[in-house]
């Protein structure tokens, strides 16, 4: 089993990007909005991604990374 603790850091970076970027969204809007961008620009569903790997496309959804 993986690490269960892993998941700390990936709901707090979660957290901040939706109150950052995306205050007035509800939760299932700020993933199903995501989650459209990311089959549509980067041509995957993301089911398969380890957590630092979101992270990465989350960010660059928001623009943090180029």
């Amino acid at each position: 089993m993986r690490n269960p603790d892993r998941l700390d850091n990936f709901y707090d970076e979660l957290k901040k990007i939706h109150k950052e970027h995306f205050p007035d969204w509800r939760f299932g809007q700020f993933m199903y909005n995501f989650m459209v961008w990311l089959n549509n620009t980067q041509n995957n569903d993301g089911f398969y991604y380890e957590e630092d790997k979101m992270l990465e496309l989350f960010k660059k959804y928001v623009g943090e990374i180029k």
